[in-house]
């Protein structure tokens, strides 16, 4: 007898969704209870004001402080004409040869003062930072951020325009 092969006969095939339906639930369950946990602020951490009282303190004579006045001219402290937001080459080659100056007088930072397991490159003092006027671009501090990082500088930091 030959097999009789039908059309209605063969087996079809049946997808169970159970199972990734459950699955897909759990997630959404665990994504609706870790969402609430999620940090969704940016804290920025503000100096309060200074004590009018209190004398202030006499600057470091490691801090670099570079300023970007409203004619877009920069200053390293007391330097003037360290170029402009538009060119910051004389600006990074100055932070540069201060660097290589402070690693050649082992001018270290305070906190990798004691640690002589860091290599002496991580260890030298090369905190910058940038004071701006409120009303200047945020493009154009960018700029001279870039410039101060390839010098070499790391931290920098943004100072706000009350403090001196």
């Amino acid at each position: 007898m030959a097999a009789r092969t039908d059309v209605n006969s063969r087996a079809k095939p049946f997808l169970n969704v159970t199972p990734l339906i459950d699955v897909l639930l759990v997630l959404l369950i665990i994504f609706m209870v870790v969402a609430p946990l999620k940090q969704f602020r940016f804290a920025a951490k503000l100096p309060s004001q200074r004590d009018q009282n209190v004398p202030p303190l006499p600057p470091d004579v490691r801090t670099l402080v570079v300023i970007i006045g409203m004619d877009h001219s920069l200053k390293l402290n007391s330097l003037a004409e360290m170029g402009t937001v538009e060119d910051t080459g004389k600006l990074s080659a100055k932070l540069f040869e201060v660097f290589q100056l402070r690693a050649q007088n082992h001018t270290y930072s305070d906190e990798m003062l004691n640690r002589a397991d860091v290599p002496n490159d991580l260890r030298i003092e090369k905190t910058v930072f940038i004071k701006a006027p409120r009303s200047l671009n945020y493009g154009d501090v960018v700029k001279v951020i870039d410039g101060i990082k390839l010098a070499g500088a790391t931290p920098i930091g943004l100072q706000l325009d009350d403090l001196n």
